[in-house]
């Protein structure tokens, strides 16, 4: 807008005739279990334009949100780029289908289902063998706070320092999700990053953030020494980024994205 010079500018708008998306309340479970499927196969295809799928590596679950001891997964072997809302397979704790029309990936799910089990708050679990997640877990090493997007996760995840091949056993299923304790993030050594978070949004936005860390950290240090940001302005910022309110946020331009580009995920 341009005025005359000198003129009076005109007055700011009341703040509750701007726009600001927040997480929507449900009217049924039906409503909120449509709502929860569809960013699931929306992620997964933001996954996919990632390049974190890996053959049939690779998964992100959602609670049912009336049976809360079941989860929504993406279907085995199929593309992450061709999933869609109907393609989407609901299983119970034990890996076992109870709706839809394809098989799950009982190594991935069987750590899913115990991370679900011991942290009732968590909504989605996203794990992926993506590349600097996998190169920063066979360093065995955390991520440092050199970044506003890193400090994100300061004192917020753990190292799961072991490897004892693809996880198809409950126990060492167990053992993860201990580690995890309650935070938002694990690396798996010599394996590769999960994430977790109250909603599918923001489970899915700390995958790309923590794997972007992970990037930016194997970057700096190939060039030199970075510079550790203090352990008071970590905090500090951990605690403005940290929430999964931020992340969802945070999430939302590359939601509207994929759902624009993309509508077919919604069949």
């Amino acid at each position: 807008m341009h005025g005359t010079p000198g003129a009076t500018p005109p007055p700011p708008l009341p703040t509750d005739r701007l726009r600001f998306a927040m997480p929507p309340m449900h009217d049924s479970v039906e409503d909120e279990r449509r709502h929860r499927k569809e960013r699931l196969a929306g992620a997964l295809r933001v996954f996919g334009r990632y390049g974190f799928e890996d053959g049939v590596s690779g998964h992100i679950t959602a609670r049912d949100p009336e049976y809360s001891d079941c989860f929504w997964v993406n279907p085995f072997g199929m593309p992450f780029a061709h999933i869609t809302v109907s393609d989407l397979v609901l299983a119970n704790s034990d890996g076992q289908v109870v709706e839809g029309g394809h098989h799950v990936n009982q190594a991935a799910f069987t750590m899913h289902s115990q991370v679900h089990a011991l942290r009732p708050d968590v909504v989605a679990v996203a794990h992926c063998h993506s590349v600097h997640g996998r190169a920063l877990a066979a360093l065995g090493d955390l991520l440092d706070p050199i970044t506003q997007e890193s400090c994100a996760f300061y004192e917020d995840h753990a190292l799961y320092d072991s490897y004892s091949g693809v996880t198809v056993d409950a126990e060492e299923g167990r053992r993860i999700a201990r580690v995890l304790g309650s935070g938002k993030a694990l690396v798996l050594r010599n394996h590769g990053l999960l994430t977790v978070g109250d909603s599918v949004d923001a489970a899915a936005w700390w995958f790309l953030s923590l794997e972007r860390s992970c990037q930016v950290q194997l970057t700096a240090r190939a060039a030199g020494r970075p510079v550790l940001i203090g352990h008071r302005q970590a905090v500090a910022t951990r605690e403005q980024l940290g929430g999964d309110l931020v992340a969802w946020i945070n999430y939302q331009p590359l939601w509207r994205q994929i759902s624009r580009a993309e509508p077919d995920l919604f069949g």
